[in-house]
């Protein structure tokens, strides 16, 4: 089997397990969106992915997402289908570049800073550009995200942007063993939802919180189960990454 074959392989499994959870969870078939993660996996990798009927891809690093999307940019033919770019990795200033207007979804706002800076950037490109709302729904004090107490001030923020949306939040929960990721994270599934379901009560200009990103290769099932509407997935379509 080719790689490329073992990337469809992988990717059907992937669309099987996701179609299951969401019929048991009484939801809409196609009401949860697949993004492939492909950060530090080549190009072609994700062109064997999108020959496969996969659309959405998730970028951790600012750079290779600029380098990987000119890659399929560059002499495109009119009318051919090309990856729709999740940026979800820690924002920074200097990358932003590189991120607003660009790509269709920056899931990892986490400050009004940043956001103030993605909304200046996209002003200045003339383009609109769709956010989430990173949240640090346990409060660990080594990861990226808005702690709870922080959303409703940052919400507000999106409604005097210019140019950004906020289309809903995204979690990363604690890190547990492959073993015990589905329920132990199920409960940060839930909070991250029954914080949505909050504000979203809260009309503001720019803000429609309809997405949930929530769960990865070991626990996207449960995210699923607890309302998530997009989930990002990378080891379980392209297999471990390679680290130096």
């Amino acid at each position: 089997m080719t790689r490329a074959e073992d990337i469809a392989v992988r990717l059907n499994e992937v669309r099987a397990q996701i179609a299951a959870a969401t019929a048991r969870s009484g939801r809409p078939a196609g009401s949860v969106r697949l993004v492939a993660v492909s950060k530090k996996m080549p190009a072609q990798d994700v062109a064997a992915a999108l020959a496969a009927g996969q659309i959405d891809f998730g970028e951790n690093y600012a750079q290779e997402l600029r380098d990987k999307r000119a890659a399929f940019e560059t002499g495109a033919q009119p009318g051919a289908v090309l990856p729709r770019w999740h940026y979800i990795g820690p924002l920074q200033r200097n990358k932003v570049k590189f991120l607003a207007g660009q790509v269709a979804l920056i899931q990892s706002v986490a400050d009004v800073d940043m956001l103030e800076e993605i909304d200046r950037r996209a002003d200045a490109a003339g383009a609109d550009q769709d956010c989430l709302v990173q949240v640090n729904i346990a409060g660990e004090a080594q990861k990226s995200g808005a702690p709870v107490a922080a959303v409703p001030a940052l919400l507000d923020a999106f409604a005097r942007a210019r140019r950004l949306s906020c289309r809903g939040l995204m979690l990363i929960p604690p890190f547990v063993s492959e073993a015990a990721a589905g329920e132990q994270t199920r409960r940060h599934f839930a909070a991250l939802r029954a914080l949505r379901d909050v504000e979203a009560a809260v009309t503001r200009p720019r803000v429609d919180l309809v997405e949930l990103s929530m769960g990865m290769s070991g626990d996207f099932v449960e995210a699923i189960a607890e309302g998530a509407t997009l989930v990002r997935v990378g080891t379980a379509i392209f297999g471990a990454r390679v680290t130096a």
